[in-house]
């Protein structure tokens, strides 16, 4: 987890000019308390992000998937949703990792880069943490013509 310490922040209209300064101490409500952030959070966040990138299959290496596969079948079970990504969260900065799975036919290097971007860009927007690092392994390229291995909605049996 991680508690964060209210910082002068420059306040910007649509055009980008500054409109004016928030600082913490006195007259600030901002400033009042403190923040913790929960490193299932930070996770949570850059697994949506990752997802959204175009040719990302999915996350986690192939045991990993196989396993949260089943776990999520479980009736009590929650969907893994984080996994494939770690987090390091220190007091203002964070590291991601993620092992994903890539569709087949797009170049990886651009959709790892892509995704790169999109993790550091949401998990900067909504913690106020600094992404240091987003290190990915790709431990996969999911083909056309193989079985998705996510559960499907709706009843196991008919």
């Amino acid at each position: 987890m991680t508690d964060l310490t209210t910082r002068s922040a420059t306040t910007r209209n649509e055009t980008g000019e500054a409109t004016g300064i928030r600082r913490s101490g006195t007259g600030d409500p901002g400033g009042k308390g403190r923040t913790t952030i929960a490193d299932g959070v930070v996770a949570k966040i850059a697994a949506a992000s990752a997802r959204d990138v175009p040719g990302i299959h999915g996350l986690g290496t192939g045991m990993t998937r196989a396993l949260g596969s089943a776990r999520d079948r479980v009736p009590a079970g929650r969907p893994g949703q984080t996994r494939g990504v770690s987090v390091e969260v220190g007091e203002r900065q964070t590291a991601v990792d993620l092992d994903v799975v890539v569709e087949y036919g797009y170049p990886i290097t651009d959709v790892i880069a892509d995704m790169r971007v999109a993790v550091v860009a949401a998990v900067e927007r909504m913690t106020g943490l600094e992404v240091v690092e987003v290190n990915v392994a790709v431990g996969d390229v999911r083909l056309p013509d193989e079985p998705d291995e996510e559960p499907q909605d709706g009843p196991r049996v008919t």
